[in-house]
C-alpha cells in the first residue's frame, strides 16, 4: 500500500505526530512518504492507495494566512507559515483522481471538547470535493505552541497501524 502524508506544522508538533503516525503505518507494510503542504511535489498523488492529511488547528478551523502570522509572531518559523492544508484543498479541488482520505489534527486541550477543529473542516472540505474520508482523529497539545500531551505519540503510531486497513474498513471516526 502507497501512502501519501501531507501536513502542516507550525510548531513542530503535527510534524512530529506525522513521523509517528508514518511509523504505525510502516509497520503494518506500507509505503509512506511525507510532504509538508506547499512543497514540491505535495500534489504527486500518482499511485497513492490512501492520503493522509494532517493540521494543527487555529481558531477551531484549518489554519488561514492570518492566523499563520500570527503563530510566527509566537515563535513559529516564517518558512512554515508561507502555506496550509487549507490552501493544499482549495487547489485539491481540481484534482481528478480521487484517494480515500485520512485526516488529522493538533488541538490545545483546552479545547478538547470545542466543536471546530483542523480536521473537521478538513473532512467537510474533502467531502464537498467528492473524497471519501475514513478516519479522522485528534491529537492534543499543551498550549498553542505545545508540547504533546503524554502518550500522544503512542497514540499517534497506533492510529497509523489502524489506517493501513482503512480503505477497506470504510468511513469511520475516531
Amino acid at each position: 500500500m502507497k501512502i501519501a502524508i501531507v501536513y502542516e506544522s507550525l510548531f513542530g508538533n503535527t510534524e512530529a505526530l506525522t513521523g509517528a503516525v508514518a511509523t504505525g503505518l510502516r509497520a503494518r507494510g506500507a509505503e509512506v512518504v511525507a510532504i509538508r503542504a506547499g512543497e514540491p511535489g505535495d500534489h504527486d498523488l500518482h499511485g497513492i492507495d490512501l492520503l493522509v492529511l494532517a493540521a494543527p488547528t487555529h481558531a477551531l478551523s484549518l489554519s488561514r494566512s492570518a492566523t499563520r502570522a500570527d503563530a510566527v509572531t509566537r515563535g513559529a518559523q516564517e518558512t512554515s507559515a508561507r502555506s496550509g492544508i487549507r490552501d493544499w484543498l482549495l487547489a485539491a479541488a481540481e484534482r481528478d483522481d480521487r484517494p480515500p482520505v485520512a485526516v488529522f489534527d493538533t488541538r490545545a486541550r483546552v479545547t478538547r471538547h470545542w466543536p471546530g477543529s483542523a480536521a473537521r473542516t478538513a473532512s467537510r472540505m474533502l467531502r464537498r470535493m467528492g473524497f471519501s474520508v475514513v478516519e479522522s482523529a485528534s491529537f492534543y497539545v499543551a498550549s498553542i505552541t505545545g508540547p504533546l500531551l503524554p502518550g500522544e505519540m503512542d497514540r499517534a503510531r497506533f492510529w497509523g497501524q489502524r489506517l493501513a486497513e482503512a480503505p477497506a474498513r470504510g468511513p469511520s471516526v475516531v
